[in-house]
């Protein structure tokens, strides 16, 4: 009988999340066409991450020029790249179809907000594209946007919105011995305090782990009191996402605050990954791959982060853009990150370009669509 009155009370607390439908009501911010039990973002049975890229003349979003956020790095017609075809390709789930950003929609059903991204260059990449899609929307809206080395605010007073991000590239700790080095702690957050008290976090963490030579910046992994000079990455990866998700459900209330996290995104330096083994790195693409499907695979941090997502006692919305963004080697910098053949960025996005494509999800994600 306890069992069976188990089940019944189980049965009812999903029937109620099932009959309800979530919407920005009393000044809480829910989301829509979730499934809390994978804890990925479908709408119906459309899955938003499984597609092809498709022209639209409609696109961009905005047009670059008149954003004065970008930065050198992403501003890639700034830095002379002549082909634009790259710019109106858009993300074309197979069973539906994304509903159109539209940034005036955005602010204000997120009005009196605050939204924080933590992560990497590839958050900073995400976050510079929202900046210029909500620039974009309310050109006369006042504005105020400061940027540091650790992170930067873009708010419109007229809404109380602000889009923050602190940048983070592991999510746990690093801590610098004097006698020792640097020292990635993969069991411990002691940051995640300036976390606290926004309505919208979006975390992002891969690529500073496969970091080696003078591109890698710790010297010992930790483990408890266990210091480790090598181990494989992956698995030092899931340590610390491990990590990450149980400060999440140790720390988030999710009727205050929608958690996401940004997958992995993806890098085109081995031509033979797409089929083309003579490609010198992304340089000269100009065309998405076809189809949905990408000659060289998953990756193993995917399965990585579906598994711990999968498994959070805390709703976190994992948006899963590798397949999405494997499909682009012509969306890098490229030559045009503004060193011109002395940095060849194939891991950052130009913009206007592919994380627009992930803020639209994040938009149809936060208004229900």
């Amino acid at each position: 009988m306890a069992l069976w009155a188990c089940f019944l009370v189980q049965l009812a607390g999903l029937l109620y999340l099932l009959s309800c439908v979530p919407y920005v009501v009393c000044g809480e911010l829910h989301i829509n066409h979730v499934d809390h039990h994978t804890q990925t973002m479908q709408s119906d049975d459309c899955d938003w991450f499984l597609g092809s890229w498709v022209q639209d003349d409609s696109y961009p979003l905005y047009d670059a020029s008149n954003c004065p956020f970008i930065g050198t790095g992403f501003d890639c017609l700034k830095n002379g790249r002549a082909d634009k075809e790259y710019l109106t390709y858009r993300w074309k789930p197979n069973q539906c179809d994304l509903p159109r950003f539209n940034g005036q929609e955005f602010l204000e059903r997120l009005r009196g907000k605050r939204m924080l991204f933590v992560g990497d260059s590839l958050g900073f990449n995400q976050w510079k594209s929202l900046t210029c899609m909500l620039h974009s929307a309310a050109p006369s809206t006042n504005y105020t946007f400061t940027e540091t080395k650790g992170g930067g605010t873009f708010s419109f007073q007229e809404y109380g919105v602000s889009v923050m991000i602190k940048k983070n590239g592991f999510l746990v700790d690093v801590v610098v011995d004097e006698k020792i080095g640097r020292i990635l702690k993969l069991d411990s957050i002691s940051t995640g305090n300036q976390w606290l008290g926004f309505d919208v976090l979006i975390f992002n963490s891969y690529h500073w782990w496969t970091h080696k030579g003078r591109y890698q910046t710790w010297d010992y992994f930790q483990v408890g009191d266990k210091l480790i000079k090598e181990m494989d990455r992956v698995e030092a990866y899931k340590i610390a996402m491990t990590t990450w998700a149980k400060w999440v459900d140790e720390n988030i209330d999710p009727s205050k605050t929608r958690v996401f996290f940004q997958g992995v995104s993806a890098v085109h330096v081995i031509g033979a990954d797409w089929d083309e083994p003579g490609a010198k790195q992304c340089i000269g693409q100009t065309t998405p791959v076809n189809g949905s499907a990408y000659p060289g695979g998953s990756l193993p941090a995917e399965d990585v982060l579906r598994s711990i997502i999968s498994r959070m006692k805390k709703p976190a919305f994992l948006m899963d853009i590798t397949l999405l963004t494997q499909l682009r080697k012509d969306g890098h910098p490229s030559v045009y990150a503004g060193q011109g053949k002395a940095l060849v960025d194939c891991s950052h996005w130009c913009l206007a370009g592919v994380p627009d494509s992930w803020n639209e999800l994040l938009y149809a994600a936060l208004l229900g669509k």
